[in-house]
């Protein structure tokens, strides 16, 4: 039994490489298909983010193909030409790690917000799909509790951040206003609703793109003006800011349409990965072009130092308690059978002295039931108590003892 992960962040390479290997939906669950046919893989769960691409799995004795190997293979990509921008993690680094994620110490945003939801959206997606193990199952819920238990007693940051209002606050820092500014958003999913709910806080005049379906009315951030997405270059010459949002695997904004539709100065703030607007846009005069890799924050108040050093802290005792979990869960299965075999020697004893009792047979039905509840409950502390008060092989060695004196052959059933 094993758990690793490999992935690929904004720290070790940039959008197009990161493009590469970012994951749709519809791809996840072609991904999922595969993994499932893999030997000795028990679960997986893939994590894709516009900062990061991370493949977890969990696995049995028999896996052994390699993961990169195995992530280039579900990609189609050239396995020889992008190891470097990989990381390898396993069991207490892997564990670490996502601890870490959840609670937004890896991220571009120290303690960013959408993290913990991406992370448990991840792990959501990968149960509906029937991929998730008990293993990973455990990882990750675990994961997004320490996530927001470090949220709530770490000051990472002074407000809520996400990597909007931080592109938004760059932004200004450079001189850049937007109140009574026309902007327009491109996307109405998650991202796209901050951006423009973010946007019209600071005054700016917002209008959505949204598609129309025939299940309704497609819902956008309140005070905000909605275009259909297939018009949204009838009012690109009037925008000063276009945010591009979106989660669609095609340029929502090309040179091209840049050319035809300028009208004056726009800067366009491209959130997307992959990328929504195409780069080669900024040839066209009067066009500024952010992508996400320009938005950084780091760390520097000796406040945020010490709120990592807690968050630290919390994140090694949270392992400590995964981990005497994870590494006695091979013998939870022998721990029940063991219960259920001193329950079956203590019925023997008890049936000659109940026998002999004045009272009902359903008396004695629950007097059986409580001596053997009461008898299981003993166990369990004597049993969880040696657990958590031996290291591993001693504890095993405290088993095998309770095998021989309750039931020869217990190992077998």
């Amino acid at each position: 039994m094993g758990i690793q992960m490999t992935g690929i962040d904004h720290s070790r390479a940039g959008i197009d490489i990161r493009t590469i290997f970012s994951f749709t939906k519809r791809c996840m669950t072609e991904a999922y298909e595969r993994l499932g046919q893999e030997p000795g893989i028990r679960g997986s769960v893939l994590l894709s983010t516009c900062n990061r691409m991370e493949l977890w799995i969990s696995t049995g004795e028999e896996y052994r193909t390699e993961l990169y190997e195995l992530l280039c293979e579900l990609k189609g990509a050239d396995q020889n030409q992008y190891r470097e921008y990989f990381c390898f993690r396993q069991e207490q680094d892997a564990v670490r790690h996502l601890f870490r994620l959840a609670s937004g110490l890896e991220s571009r945003i120290l303690g960013e917000d959408q993290i913990i939801t991406q992370v448990g959206d991840a792990l959501a997606f990968a149960r509906e799909h029937y991929a998730a193990d008990h293993v990973l199952e455990t990882l990750f819920r675990q994961a997004v509790t320490v996530g927001k238990r470090v949220k709530s007693h770490a000051a990472l940051s002074g407000t809520d951040k996400s990597a909007v209002q931080t592109a938004i606050g760059s932004l200004k820092a450079q001189g850049m206003e937007f109140s009574g500014k026309k902007c327009m958003v491109i996307g109405n999913g998650v991202m796209g609703k901050l951006t423009a709910a973010s946007l019209k806080a600071q005054g700016a005049d917002v209008t959505v793109t949204v598609r129309q379906y025939k299940s309704g009315v497609v819902e956008i951030p309140r005070n905000c003006s909605r275009i259909d997405y297939g018009r949204r270059m009838e009012i690109f010459g009037e925008c000063d800011y276009v945010f591009s949002a979106t989660v669609s695997p095609n340029l929502t904004v090309t040179r091209e349409q840049v050319s035809e539709y300028w009208r004056k100065p726009v800067v366009l703030v491209d959130l997307a990965v992959p990328r929504d607007i195409d780069p080669k846009v900024t040839e066209h005069p009067g066009v500024r072009l952010y992508d996400i890799d320009c938005f950084r924050e780091e760390v520097t108040s000796e406040e945020q130092k010490q709120a990592v050093r807690l968050a630290e802290e919390y994140i090694g005792k949270q392992m400590e308690d995964f981990f005497i979990w994870y590494e006695c869960g091979d013998v939870i299965p022998k721990i029940q059978l063991l219960k259920e075999q001193i329950a079956a020697d203590l019925e023997p004893r008890l049936h000659k002295e109940l026998q002999r009792m004045p009272i009902s047979e359903a008396q004695k039905d629950k007097l059986r039931a409580d001596i053997e509840g009461a008898a299981v409950r003993t166990m369990n502390k004597l049993l969880f108590g040696l657990r958590d008060g031996l290291d591993r092989q001693a504890f095993r060695q405290c088993l095998d003892c309770l095998e021989d004196i309750y039931g020869a052959g217990l190992s077998q059933k």
